[in-house]
């Protein structure tokens, strides 16, 4: 699918996209100020949240390390046949809303593609990265190793 950076494609209709969705929260990023690990709890109050907002069909998962650790704590957003993102510097206790907020627009965006303009503000200069979608798996197709 080809995207727009300018508008973003949301999804025509108003159903829920029923892609699988998945947020993955850093467990091991420390708060360079207080050295604990925010992850865990961080997805609890988000798991809760999504929950209160229509979202629980969003799972909340951990990952043992994402590489963000500059900029902790670090939060990826990925759905199947859509862009990802890795955001950092989040701050479990005043972006919660944001996450949501954002939860609620990837659904809608038909192939995960915004510009950092359109994401909510509470992220901005916040991305670390934004990777395209995978193509979908043909092991047919040419250019896949034979084993030959």
């Amino acid at each position: 699918m080809a995207h727009d950076l300018a508008l973003g494609e949301r999804r025509a209709d108003a159903a829920r996209d029923t892609r699988r969705h998945r947020i993955t929260v850093c467990t091991t990023c420390r708060d360079p100020e207080t050295r604990e690990r925010p992850g865990a709890d961080l997805i609890e109050t988000l798991n809760a949240a999504l929950a209160e907002n229509g979202l629980a069909h969003v799972s909340v998962e951990g990952a043992a390390c994402m590489a963000g650790c500059s900029r902790p704590c670090t939060v990826a957003y990925q759905a199947d046949g859509k862009a990802s993102y890795l955001f950092g510097d989040i701050e479990p206790e005043r972006d919660v809303e944001t996450l949501v907020a954002f939860a609620r627009q990837y659904g809608e965006l038909e192939d995960g593609w915004c510009s950092s303009l359109q994401r909510p503000d509470g992220l901005k200069g916040k991305t670390l990265a934004r990777m395209p979608a995978l193509p979908a798996f043909d092991p047919g197709s040419p250019g896949r190793g034979t084993g030959a």
